[in-house]
């Protein structure tokens, strides 16, 4: 009997390159699915999925600047071309850097709100027509910004929450063509993105205690793993949380 935890067919993974893309392809190859990593620099994502070949695993690397219809149609005309069609797109290509709301310049502006909301957009409308041939699942990356605001970063929690209500409504819409839409809203995930602005890397996260307020890449991936499988077949339109102790309690000593 099929592991109803496994991905399988064929899936897009933008934002590959590094952190939660990258660990969400390799958990999708490890499970026997064709994995069609991307990034804007070609030469980032191909160590990807040489690494995912040399494990045994199946990829192709796509160089697609998801704020460039042209570019994510490319991408999405690639995957089929190689693997022959697409089961599950993962909108994970993002951006952001830290400012007060009046320091935001409109380009500034502009351009968080094309990476975060414009790019998963663009590959999910690009992608519309091959997911709704034979079912499919999206999910998409949003973040705990998203849901609860997060000072100095107005930008990217706003583009984040309209991900969030994108992916509600899509579901509803989509639901009739068999596709799937949920999104996930991780809290601070030890990626280099995290490590450049708050110099915390993987390496100094530790997980004997439940106490956790970082997570790292890994622990994304299985739960985008989830909902991105069989077994969450009955969870439509969500956002799964997976943010560790919530920012702002404290746990009750034993």
């Amino acid at each position: 009997m099929p592991d109803r935890f496994s991905v399988s067919g064929t899936a897009v993974v933008t934002g590959a390159s590094s952190g939660i893309g990258r660990a969400v392809a390799e958990r999708f190859a490890a499970d026997g699915a064709d994995v069609v990593v991307c990034s804007r620099e070609q030469e980032n994502v191909d160590p990807v999925a040489e690494g995912i070949r040399e494990d045994g695993g199946s990829a192709l690397a796509v160089e697609c600047d998801v704020t460039d219809r042209d570019a994510v149609d490319a991408l999405i005309e690639a995957t089929v071309e190689e693997f022959g069609g697409l089961d599950v797109l993962v909108n994970n290509a993002g951006a952001s850097f830290v400012a007060g709301f009046d320091d935001i310049s409109p380009n500034g502006w502009d351009t968080i709100m094309d990476v975060n909301l414009g790019g998963t957009y663009h590959c999910t409308h690009a992608a519309a027509e091959h997911l709704k041939d034979g079912g499919g699942a999206v999910v998409n990356v949003a973040s705990v910004a998203g849901q609860e605001g997060a000072p100095y970063m107005s930008h990217y929690a706003a583009a984040k929450a309209a991900i969030i209500n994108l992916t509600r409504t899509l579901a509803i819409e989509w639901a009739g063509d068999d596709v799937r839409v949920n999104c996930i809203a991780p809290g601070f995930v030890a990626t280099p993105g995290l490590e450049a602005q708050m110099g915390v890397s993987a390496d100094d996260i530790e997980r004997e205690d439940v106490d956790r307020r970082i997570g790292v890449s890994e622990e994304i991936a299985d739960s985008v793993r989830f909902l991105a499988s069989p077994a969450a077949s009955f969870v439509v339109g969500e956002t799964l949380t997976a943010g560790g102790v919530p920012q702002g309690e404290e746990v009750p000593s034993p």
